[in-house]
């Protein structure tokens, strides 16, 4: 199974170049003017799972809907984790509270100038 996470931004080249650089992925293919869509896939190719962000002509997207839908990474070990936060930084995303406090715990909370947001959780997924 590979699973694709999709969603509309109205920045595609900085949200595409933000992502790319903050969570070290690569461009795994694009289109443009596809129905007056355009897009670009990120992810790793080894990877079960890829981002995909599209913009339409003409359309507007959505801010994010609230600060609970998060992407969420599972990074245990600490030098990785450090390093994934300091990509974040790097690429422009801004540094934000969770609003869950388990986030908080044993993570960061990183937030796209569209609202979306990424936690780095320096924990092993179960």
């Amino acid at each position: 199974m590979h699973v694709r996470v999709a969603r509309a931004t109205n920045k595609l080249q900085t949200i595409a170049a933000m992502y790319r650089q903050g969570l070290g992925f690569e461009e795994l293919g694009n289109f443009g003017g596809h129905d007056g869509i355009d897009g670009v896939m990120l992810g790793h190719r080894e990877s079960g799972y890829h981002l995909e962000f599209t913009c339409e002509e003409g359309a507007e997207a959505p801010r994010s809907p609230g600060p609970e839908t998060l992407l969420v990474f599972y990074l245990p070990d600490g030098s990785e984790w450090e390093a994934g936060c300091a990509r974040m930084a790097a690429a422009g995303f801004q540094e934000v509270p969770s609003s869950n406090p388990y986030w908080e715990r044993a993570g960061r909370t990183f937030e796209d100038p569209e609202g979306y947001r990424v936690v780095l959780q320096n924990a092993r997924w179960p």
